[in-house]
C-alpha cells in the first residue's frame, strides 16, 4: 500500500488516494488542500484544525469544522484571545466539537500568541517553506515531518504556541500550500 499512486475517481480524474474515501474528503482535496493560504486568520484556522486532529482522523475534524468555526468566532484570533475559563467550560459542554480541554486551551493560548507575532502568523509559517520540495510520486514519498516543519514547530513553541509539533506543523504546511504533496499523477 505504501507504493500507492493517485487513483481515478468516479469522474475519471486521478486524485491522491485518501481523497476517494468520502465525499467530504473529495471536496476538501479538490478545493482546499494545498491551496496557498496567505492571511493570518486562514493560517490560524488551519493550524488550530491540525492541532485538533492529533490522535484523531482528519475526517472527524473536517466533519466538525463548521461547529468549530462557530464556537471559535470563525477562528478570529482577536476574538478567541478574549476567551476565559467560562468559555472553556462552555466549549467542553458542546457535543458538536472535539471536547479536549488541552486542545481548546491550546487554541485560546495560540490565539494570544498569534496576536503577539510582529510579522503575523502567515508570514512566519511561509518563512519555513523549503527551497526545494520534490513532488511525491507515491504515498511512500510523503513525509510525516521535515526539517522545515521541525523548525517551524520550534519557532511556534518558542513564541508560546502549543499542539504544534513537527508532524502537526507539516500537516498545516501541506494544508496551506506551503508544501505541495499532491501526488505527481494527481490532477491537482
Amino acid at each position: 500500500m505504501t507504493d500507492m499512486t493517485a487513483r481515478p475517481g468516479a469522474d475519471g480524474l486521478r486524485r491522491c488516494h485518501w481523497a476517494l474515501a468520502t465525499p467530504d474528503l473529495l471536496a476538501y482535496h479538490d478545493t482546499e488542500w494545498g491551496v496557498a493560504v496567505r492571511d493570518d486568520r486562514g493560517m490560524f484556522e488551519r493550524l488550530a484544525l491540525e492541532g485538533f486532529q492529533a490522535g484523531l482522523s482528519w475526517l472527524t475534524v473536517l466533519r466538525k469544522r463548521a461547529a468549530l468555526r462557530e464556537v471559535f468566532a470563525d477562528f478570529d484570533p482577536a476574538a478567541i484571545a478574549g476567551y476565559g475559563p467560562g468559555d472553556v467550560e462552555r466549549l467542553l459542554g458542546d457535543a458538536r466539537i472535539i471536547r479536549s480541554r488541552a486542545k481548546i486551551e491550546a487554541v485560546i493560548g495560540n490565539a494570544r500568541a498569534a496576536l503577539e507575532l510582529p510579522e503575523g502568523l502567515a508570514d512566519l509559517v511561509w518563512r519555513h517553506a523549503p527551497e526545494d520540495h520534490p513532488t511525491p510520486a507515491t504515498v511512500a514519498d510523503v513525509p510525516a515531518s521535515t526539517p522545515e516543519s521541525a523548525a517551524l514547530a520550534a519557532s511556534l513553541k518558542k513564541r508560546g504556541f502549543r499542539f504544534v509539533g513537527p508532524t502537526t506543523a507539516y500537516a498545516a504546511m501541506q494544508a496551506t500550500g506551503v508544501v505541495d504533496d499532491h501526488l505527481a499523477d494527481c490532477f491537482r
